[in-house]
């Protein structure tokens, strides 16, 4: 433990015995969380940022829209507006968060909305004329108010929630006790290259339950950049030509693909609002470069830059080993609960 770690410690514990008294009041129904008649869909990580909670999101979209009526609930993290929205046309990453926003790009046939109050925000989504089927709560274990059908937990390989102390020493929102409410676990943003046996390690340290199912997964960049109009080969790229923008948690791996393609990289803090001044240093570094970033970043840019100018760089989430395994636990049970609701 660094010298600061042991100086924070003692608000670590008191901070984790106010998370854990709220966390017993919930459990034992002191304190009372709302359940739903259709299934929902909780997913979330034990520690703050990072854990690729968005392309974990995309992909119960893909799975799921298909089959389902989906709609996704998020906070809104940083948006300006307030109370409940329901993404339409006007709807921008101002309105809605730069996340809500890139799923409602994306899937246009998903409902899509945000609410801090997700009891509120479920309760309006089952008012529209065509309420959804599904419900995915993004970023929402610890919103302990509603009571998910079934919560997915997500933890990044290179930073494992058994590793990690709670805030402030640490970045846990919770004790790890908290991973018992997960019927799924994910280790994200694992290498490619990740063994049987490295696999069947994390999973002897994380000590789960035995109906407890673990997973591990990667990031899979997409072979091509996208503009508004056009799209070009990542292989084809000419480092000259490009600088790179990065404003999430930890765009190192973002940089690292792009590596040797261009010989600008701006990192921003994760979630940034890009001011006039931010605009002006990107534009006067960039020059006539074309100007790569995030998906996530892309949302809250657009507008700010020449469209000509901007591209972005699309993730999925990928499974290492036993995809269909994921999927079916997820399908058994939307089709499940669909069937008693």
């Amino acid at each position: 433990m660094n010298f600061l770690r042991k100086i924070l410690f003692p608000f670590s514990i008191l901070y984790g015995c106010i998370t854990g008294v709220r966390n017993f009041l919930y459990d034992n129904g002191i304190l009372k969380s709302q359940s739903f008649t259709i299934p929902v869909i909780a997913v979330g990580n034990l520690s703050v940022g990072g854990t690729g909670k968005t392309p974990q999101i995309e992909y119960l979209i893909r799975l799921l829209s298909g089959n389902y009526k989906v709609a996704t609930l998020s906070r809104g993290y940083k948006r300006k507006s307030e109370g409940f929205v329901l993404a339409d046309k006007t709807a921008n990453a101002a309105i809605l968060g730069d996340e809500p926003y890139q799923f409602y790009r994306k899937f246009p046939d998903v409902s899509v909305a945000v609410d801090a109050n997700r009891c509120n925000g479920i309760t309006q989504l089952l008012t529209l004329s065509e309420k959804p089927e599904v419900i995915l709560l993004d970023d929402a274990y610890q919103h302990r108010k509603v009571k998910a059908g079934f919560y997915i937990l997500l933890t990044a390989y290179d930073d494992l929630y058994i590793d990690d102390l709670i805030l402030p020493a640490g970045n846990l929102r919770e004790s790890r006790k908290g991973v018992e409410r997960a019927a799924i676990i994910v280790v994200t943003k694992c290498p490619e290259t990740l063994t049987q046996t490295q696999q069947n390690q994390i999973r002897t340290r994380l000590k789960l339950k035995p109906e407890q199912q673990l997973f591990f997964t990667y990031i899979k960049y997409d072979a091509k950049v996208f503009s508004e109009k056009e799209s070009l080969s990542v292989d084809n790229l000419d480092r000259n030509a490009f600088a790179l923008v990065a404003g999430i948690a930890k765009p190192q791996p973002f940089f690292e693909y792009l590596s040797g393609k261009a010989d600008q990289c701006m990192t921003f803090p994760d979630h940034h609002e890009f001011t006039d001044k931010d605009i002006a240093m990107i534009r006067e570094k960039a020059g006539a470069k074309k100007i790569i970033t995030t998906e996530k970043d892309y949302v809250r840019l657009q507008g700010k830059l020449p469209s000509e100018q901007l591209f972005y760089l699309p993730i999925v989430s990928a499974f290492l080993n036993n995809e269909n395994d994921f999927d079916k636990t997820i399908l058994d049970y939307v089709g499940a609960s669909t069937r008693n609701s």
